[in-house]
C-alpha cells in the first residue's frame, strides 16, 4: 500500500475519533487533528491540544489507537504539537456549526449572541464553564444561560 493510500485510510478512521469533554465535535472539527503521515509500515499522528495540560489529551491519544487498530492499522505513534499553539480559528465550518446546534456559542472576539434565540443581548456570568475552554454566559433576552466557546 502507497504512503498516500495508508495516510488516507488513518484519516478516514480519524474522521470519526470525538473529543471526550464535546462527544458531538471530531477531533478534526476542533482543528486539533494537525497531520497523518506514513511512519514505516505504520502512520504518525499530530495533534495539538486546545490548551497547554488539557486532560482529554490522554483520552484523545487511547482513541486515535483505538481508531487506527480498528482499521487495520497497528504501528501508530501519536506526537503532540506544542507550536504553533492551537487557537480557535483552526475550528472548522462544520465544527462551529456543530457547536451552534449543541447551544454551545461558537468562538467570537465580541460577546456572543445566544445560541438559543440568536439575541445579541448577553452578559458573562462566569469565566470558567464546564471546561477550561468554555465560559457561562446568560442570554438577557430569554434569560436562559448558555455556555461559550473561549476564542484564543
Amino acid at each position: 500500500m502507497s504512503g498516500a493510500d495508508l495516510a488516507a485510510r488513518a484519516r478516514a478512521a480519524l474522521a470519526r475519533v470525538s473529543d471526550p469533554e464535546l462527544p458531538f465535535l471530531t477531533i478534526a472539527d476542533l482543528g486539533i487533528l494537525r497531520g497523518v503521515e506514513r511512519d514505516g509500515d505504520g502512520v504518525e499522528v499530530s495533534i495539538t491540544p486546545t490548551y497547554s495540560g488539557c486532560p482529554a489529551m490522554v483520552e484523545i491519544t487511547a482513541a486515535i489507537h483505538r481508531a487506527l487498530d480498528a482499521a487495520g492499522i497497528a504501528s501508530v505513534r501519536v506526537r503532540t504539537v506544542l507550536a504553533p499553539a492551537w487557537t480557535t480559528d483552526w475550528l472548522s465550518e462544520e465544527g462551529r456549526r456543530k457547536l451552534a446546534a449543541a447551544g454551545i456559542a461558537p468562538p467570537s472576539p465580541r460577546a456572543p449572541s445566544c445560541p438559543r434565540c440568536a439575541s445579541p443581548a448577553t452578559e458573562l456570568l462566569s469565566a470558567f464553564g464546564a471546561a477550561a475552554c468554555k465560559a457561562l454566559w446568560r442570554c438577557t433576552a430569554c434569560r436562559e444561560p448558555f455556555d461559550a466557546f473561549k476564542c484564543h
